[in-house]
């Protein structure tokens, strides 16, 4: 039998004190009978504010030779009393819940924490519910927080159990409207409701709607919603939901929207990189609280590789391990799960590419340029994470190493880059529905190792080098109007730093200059058309991949670094 067993030194101590203030006419010896057991009252009251009140109010209890507590389980109250008079207690997974049930009605705090905190130790996908609801019951506060904290972690696990189709549709409503649920893809939620509403059709169809709107439609897959609404069997028999998701749907492809942000809290991960030597290093920085959080390390150490996040997931592209022996470039795709810290292989890359430049247009990753050893590529392949292939799709125009890439309104823009003898300030936009590349207007400075993010549909180019020294000058690029101009510098000259936009904001990382490698961050907020210093990472780097997506579950972190200059720059 699992259980548990507590020892209190509060309760002797919470006697003395009490003893004081019991009426004159309880003396220590006086007892009373519950009908199975003599207690000392004041015992009991030592421990219990419900005793405690009982004995020293008005009640009839004071004075009672007997008392008959009918509500409560012979057994759980001889634990209680036994509890009272030696601070020990053993409780047994099989009744801890009676337990937990008396200790909340008496009021014996020692007994109901260490009951929550067992109880929050064994909670399970197949049972948090039924406990969260139990603790809601009962008014116990803490247990039910607990309970719902690993509900809204592990909800695509808590969805495939019988007790969550047990939820009525206002359950589930509050459930899914919780912005701190966990799940890597939208389309988790969305199934979650189609698989509560199918469980009963007849009696649960007039809730879709409902529930529908608590979905975050624009944060699902365009390729999900289109497969929803032509095969979806609950869709086909509910017009007015089909309508709604059509018409966002419409909305998205014709508009080319950018996915809408995951639930929850964002982090920016930090992958890989170069310091003498490749790195293996992952590490996630939480601009809302200045603190860096420690991850599993990468299974090889890699710098110069390309980073992006795809329905959730962390991936890392291509790459090279440059470290004694080893001086190999990579083909891999590697997947980083926040949900469990761990790393994972997907499928290889046709040909390995180092500093190779990531997008990620329609859930598609496509892997850009790079070289392998003096060979520079102007191939370009796309990997498909439902058939988990990758394919080559039309080439640019020329050769780039250490491209600017970035997907912005459905297409994938380059810029600038190195073919092993020039240094490019051209740009290329490529469009999958034609599979072709067009021609736009050059930047002002020629650029490779630079940055280069997609923000309120302009495009930044940031840093770089230009073959006689980095550069700190930014230039952003008016897609309506194929058009560059620039924009307010750094405070720090970069190249090969790592990019990414975080809740409107342009976040630079790292990187290498004439004084060696970066550890400075700095945040570009488009609105004042000024950059700020942020932090430091850990350790200064170059060539690392930077991307953003869900935070880590909780104890999945190895380490926690708080900084010291904790700014609200985002608040």
């Amino acid at each position: 039998l699992i259980g548990f067993q507590i020892h209190s030194s509060t309760v002797h101590t919470q006697f003395h004190s009490n003893f004081s203030v019991l009426p004159k006419d309880i003396p220590f010896g006086n007892l009373f009978v519950f009908s199975f057991s003599q207690v000392h009252k004041v015992v009991l009251a030592s421990c219990s504010p419900y005793f405690r009140a009982m004995f020293t109010s008005s009640f009839r209890e004071r004075s009672a030779s007997e008392v008959s507590l009918p509500d409560t389980c012979p057994q759980v109250l001889g634990k209680l009393i036994d509890f009272a008079y030696t601070s020990h207690i053993t409780v047994g997974e099989q009744c801890v819940l009676h337990v937990l049930l008396a200790a909340m009605r008496y009021q014996i705090e020692d007994v109901a924490k260490a009951c929550c905190d067992f109880l929050t130790k064994h909670l399970e996908p197949s049972n948090v519910i039924g406990i969260a609801r139990f603790a809601e019951e009962i008014g116990c506060t803490e247990l039910h927080q607990r309970s719902r904290e690993y509900i809204n972690t592990h909800f695509s696990e808590v969805t495939k159990v019988d007790e969550f189709f047990s939820l009525s549709h206002c359950q589930l409503l509050d459930l899914i409207s919780q912005e701190s649920i966990k799940v890597l893809c939208e389309s988790e939620v969305y199934k979650a409701c189609t698989d509560w509403v199918r469980w009963d059709m007849e009696g649960r169809s007039q809730y879709l709607h409902a529930l529908l709107n608590a979905v975050h439609i624009y944060a699902l897959p365009p390729k999900f919603l289109k497969n929803q609404l032509l095969s979806c069997p609950i869709l086909s028999k509910a017009n007015s939901c089909k309508d709604f998701l059509s018409k966002i749907f419409q909305d998205m492809t014709i508009r080319k929207l950018p996915p809408a942000p995951l639930r929850g809290t964002q982090l920016i991960y930090v992958a890989g990189g170069y310091r003498q030597h490749s790195l293996a290093t992952m590490d996630a920085y939480d601009p809302r609280r200045n603190v860096w959080l420690k991850l599993a390390d990468m299974g090889t150490p890699c710098s110069g590789l390309g980073a992006c996040a795809v329905f959730g997931l962390f991936y890392t592209v291509g790459g090279r391990n440059l470290s004694l022996p080893n001086n190999t470039e990579s083909n891999a795709l590697c997947c980083y799960n926040p949900m469990t810290n761990q790393w994972s292989q997907r499928a290889s890359l046709n040909i390995p590419r180092n500093r190779v430049g990531v997008g990620v247009v329609d859930g598609c990753i496509y892997a850009v340029g790079g070289s392998q050893g003096s060979v520079h590529h102007n191939t370009v392949e796309r990997w498909d994470p439902e058939s988990n292939r990758w394919s080559f799709v039309c080439p640019m125009s020329v050769a780039r190493l250490g491209a600017g890439v970035a997907a912005c309104g459905g297409a994938l823009y380059v810029v600038g880059g190195y073919d092993g003898q020039n240094r490019w300030n051209t740009a290329e936009k490529y469009q999958p529905d034609t599979n072709t590349w067009q021609q736009l207007a050059p930047m002002g400075a020629v650029r490779s190792g630079l940055g280069l993010v997609c923000l309120n549909s302009y495009l930044y180019a940031i840093g770089g080098y230009d073959g006689r020294s980095q550069l700190c000058s930014v230039e952003r690029y008016n897609t309506a109007r194929n058009a560059w101009e620039p924009r307010a510098q750094m405070q720090y000259c970069r190249s090969a730093h790592g990019v990414t936009v975080y809740q409107g904001r342009i976040f630079v990382f790292g990187g290498f200059n004439q004084h060696g490698f970066l550890s400075s961050v700095e945040c570009y907020c488009p609105d004042k058309d000024e950059w700020t210093y942020v932090t430091d990472m850990p350790v200064g780097r170059s060539g690392m991949g930077v991307a953003v997506t869900m935070e880590p579950c909780p104890g999945s972190c190895k380490s926690l670094h708080l900084l010291p200059h904790s700014d609200t720059f985002l608040q």
